[in-house]
């Protein structure tokens, strides 16, 4: 293909090797939708800087990929000792690593390759991710293409560019289509009218080149049309080569093809002149996607399981190990037998691996061929699905499977089994908010009969999780002891780090010492590589540094514990780290972050109904406070939510949160109901909560008075010392909390004060009460409050939300709009987040062109912005 505007692309290449050569790492984002020329960009690059040493890896969208991928096939061609660590199945940690150390020393520039990533497996975008924070200091130059067009709000592909944007290494190159005078050019001397064929193809360079070469008198109706009849034109032997090259996958060797079909010298050949393929060594390689699929989709679909079932047979016979490939192939080829051998072993390694995206494709792929096995294999691969679609927060999928798991343990009898997967089952019930604790205490009735075990261990340590999170602490911490006196002995170090926690938990409620055994309990997970419980520990550690209003101590803790789970693929946790970070932004006044994070937790799909409702608790606390609609619909399914589990850590922010909009709204008697409600189930709870209750009580005129010690700023609004309750929680970073304490002064000067930092915050309801309190002193020189217009907006954007869509129409990064707006480039980056969430644009670009079909143009947002 030849390479039209692309001048500027290479350049910008050319700098980044220069920089990366003098010891400034670079990873370069390729971006552009199919056809447009990314591999084609990055192969003329490689013949402008052939002293680089290259390595190239690739993406296969045709099966659920092995996990890795890419860096196996770099390891086959860097060889030495990361070579070895992958024959030898090492963990991922160690991969990433061996690969650092393979690439990049100074006095030699590497240039690694990852083509197509939109096709990446979560281990794979963690390895980008590692690698883009290690770049400084290395000579290596990474470039990553991928496809940006149809790139859903929830790909995890666009969480890891967001993480990637923000590295200073990271550099990005977007490739646009074709002009029309470029198609011009490029087609030559083809008779085909060069405009009809810039509206036919949009300018993409594979699609002009295709419909070209084709050799039509008429423009065909798409590529695919191009494509096929090139394919058409070839020889009986040359087609069934292209054929089974297509099922394959984007690249085949050729030993493989040629212990499938024939291969005669002359088919070969004709093959590699046709234009589709080309030869890469010992590899066949497709040119381009879009021409694997159209001869893929023209393949009988019998003919296509015969083809697959010879790649299979071909695949075991040369020795293959690649299980994920093996069962692609079994599965197409209808082989229930082979799909059960080998997408279990792939789902597996995909686990141990951290992508448990394929790890959980696997184990269905494996069920759909279960029909005839024993009960239980069945039984273990729902377990095991059901631990994967845990890790993902699929968890009506996880129950599904694990209810499917126990009916299957108790038709074959096993006892100790349906033990374990009833105490399974129970974590799963409290995650979708059902708060019942039966199938945990079902499980310690099966498995105590049967004496100690790592299965007693378990249902010990998960009744004294529920038991602690219905605060019954003289329930939960013998129990919580009981497990890990079992686990110890038993080397059972998972268990061991949840009974810890628990534990932990219950001293950090009773106001006792807790942070080290929660950080011992971190320390156990880590070791063991015990992903969710260090997970759970990490969403702990920032939940009740937050909750002694320690932001600082919190804040250091969820940027290392968003960083574990998004590196090892745990979207559950990744979540209500993300979650709890929010509500630190909430209490600190820093709303605009945390309607962000927020409203990109609700946009991701499948989100548990735990984390759902402190979410949407938190949106509906700040929409309150600033006065804007969407208050109450929130905050209903909140309380649904918390109500369905019966705790009283959930009950009771939620009903103080409904307390506070009602006072807000000018509604006492209901806030006083709401109050209440928190009060009947806080008796047990910590103290910070019961003296957030004890404060609402009072302020809504409720005769209920909690008894007990409160922290001291609540302390002191109770004794009646507004301005010294506003300077404790002052000191804390809660100017919100210091406002509504001086709400409950008498004097001029503390009313005054609270009506600033209202006004400050943009907390417009509280500053109306205040107004209305000074009011009534007589005062009258009184700051105006904000216009009605400058808190409305189409599609429900904030304030600085606008500021952010403004610029993203004028095409700046995430980076520019941080400098722009003196914020963080992470910040930047939830806020884009929330507007195509808001909007229902899966890219900026379609963000940019919805703002305009709504009339969101950049003067009317400039406009709305100063109102």
């Amino acid at each position: 293909m030849r390479l039209l505007e692309r001048e500027s692309s290479l350049a910008s290449l050319a700098g980044y090797a220069a920089e990366a050569e003098r010891g400034e790492g670079r990873l370069v984002l390729v971006a552009g939708e199919a056809g447009v020329g990314k591999s084609a960009l990055v192969e003329r690059f490689q013949q402008d800087l052939p002293a680089a040493r290259w390595s190239w890896g690739a993406c296969d969208g045709l099966f659920t990929p092995r996990p890795l991928g890419p860096l196996f096939d770099l390891a086959e061609q860097l060889g030495g000792p990361l070579l070895e660590l992958c024959r030898a199945g090492a963990g991922r940690e160690e991969l990433f690593r061996g690969l650092l150390r393979e690439v990049g020393d100074q006095g030699t520039l590497d240039v690694v390759v990852v083509e197509d990533v939109h096709w990446a497996d979560e281990a794979t975008l963690d390895l980008l991710r590692f690698l883009g924070r290690r770049l400084r200091g290395s000579a290596l130059l990474l470039l990553a293409t991928y496809r940006d067009d149809g790139l859903a709000a929830a790909d995890p592909l666009r969480v890891t560019l967001g993480d990637l944007a923000s590295q200073r290494s990271t550099r990005r190159i977007g490739l646009a289509p074709l002009s029309p005078q470029a198609v011009r050019e490029l087609a030559g001397g083809s008779d085909a009218d060069a405009c009809a064929l810039h509206r036919l193809t949009g300018g993409n360079p594979f699609y002009v080149t295709e419909v070209v070469q084709a050799g039509m008198h008429e423009v065909p109706g798409s590529a695919r049309d191009a494509v096929l009849a090139r394919a058409a034109r070839l020889s009986g032997p040359a087609r069934q080569v292209l054929d089974i090259a297509a099922l394959t996958g984007t690249r085949v060797e050729w030993r493989l093809l040629e212990a499938v079909t024939p291969c005669p010298a002359p088919a070969v050949d004709e093959l590699l002149a046709c234009g589709l393929v080309t030869g890469d060594g010992d590899w066949l390689r497709f040119r381009h996607e879009i021409a694997r699929l159209a001869v893929e989709g023209a393949a009988p679909a019998r003919r296509g399981r015969m083809i697959h079932g010879l790649v299979l047979a071909a695949l075991a016979a040369l020795g293959c190990d690649d299980d994920a490939r093996m069962a692609f192939h079994a599965d197409a080829a209808g082989d229930a037998a082979a799909v059960l051998r080998h997408a279990p072993a792939a789902a597996r390694r995909a686990a141990w691996l951290a992508s448990h995206r394929e790890a959980a494709a696997q184990y269905r792929r494996a069920l759909r061929f279960a029909a005839e096995a024993d009960a239980a294999t069945v039984a273990e691969l729902c377990e095991e699905l059901a631990d994967e679609a845990a890790l993902l927060d699929q968890w009506q999928d996880a129950a599904e499977a694990c209810e499917r798991a126990l009916a299957q343990w108790r038709q074959a009898g096993e006892r100790l089994r349906e033990g374990a997967a009833l105490r399974r089952l129970s974590r799963i019930k409290w995650n979708l908010c059902h708060g019942e604790v039966s199938a945990a205490e079902a499980a310690v009735s099966v498995l105590e009969p049967l004496g100690p075990g790592i299965e007693l261990a378990w249902a010990y340590a998960t009744l004294a999780n529920h038991r602690m999170l219905r605060y019954e602490h003289d329930l939960a911490e013998p129990l919580a002891l009981r497990a890990q006196e079992l686990a110890e002995p038993l080397g059972a170090t998972d268990v061991l780090s949840d009974a810890l926690n628990t534990r932990a938990a219950c001293a950090w409620i009773r106001g006792g010492a807790w942070e080290g055994q929660m950080r011992r309990a971190l320390e156990v997970a880590l070791a063991g590589r015990h992903q969710d419980q260090a997970g759970r520990a990490f969403t702990n550690l920032v939940a009740m540094h937050s909750g002694r209003r320690c932001f600082a101590e919190a804040e250091l803790c969820a940027a290392e514990g968003i960083a574990y789970c998004d590196e090892h693929d745990l979207p559950t946790y990744g979540t209500c780290v993300r979650g709890e970070y929010a509500t630190i932004m909430e209490r600190t006044g820093r709303w605009e972050e945390s309607l962000a994070i927020s409203a990109a937790i609700l946009a991701t799909v499948g989100r548990s109904p735990s984390n759902r409702m402190c979410t949407v608790r938190r949106i509906g606390s700040v929409l309150a406070r600033r006065g804007e609609p969407g208050v109450w619909e929130h905050l209903d399914e909140a309380a649904d939510l918390a109500d369905r589990t019966g705790e009283p850590q959930q009950i009771v922010p939620v009903r103080l949160t409904r307390a506070e909009a009602y006072w807000l709204e000018g509604k006492t008697g209901q806030a006083r109901h709401e109050a209440e409600l928190a009060h009947d189930v806080a008796a047990a709870s910590d103290a910070w909560d019961r003296g957030a209750v004890a404060v609402w009580l009072s302020r809504t005129g409720s005769p209920h008075a909690p008894q007990g010690a409160f922290p001291e700023p609540y302390r002191l609004e109770l004794d009646g010392d507004p301005a010294r309750a506003a300077r404790a929680w002052t000191e804390l970073g809660c100017r919100y909390d210091a406002a509504l304490a001086l709400c409950g002064a008498s004097g001029e000067p503390e009313l005054r004060e609270a009506l600033r930092i209202f006004t400050d915050l943009g907390a417009f309801p509280a500053a109306r009460i205040v107004r209305q309190g000074l009011r009534r002193l007589g005062v009258r020189s009184l700051p105006a409050g904000p216009r009605a217009a400058t808190r409305e907006h189409p599609s429900g954007l904030t304030r600085r939300e606008r500021e952010v869509l403004a610029l993203v129409c004028a095409q700046h990064t995430n980076a520019e709009i941080a400098a722009e707006l003196f914020i963080s480039v992470k910040t930047a980056g939830h806020h884009v987040s929330a507007i195509l969430a808001k909007l229902g644009a899966p890219s900026r670009a379609a963000a940019a062109k919805e703002a305009v079909r709504l009339g969101l143009t950049e003067a009317h947002i400039q406009a709305t912005t100063e109102a």
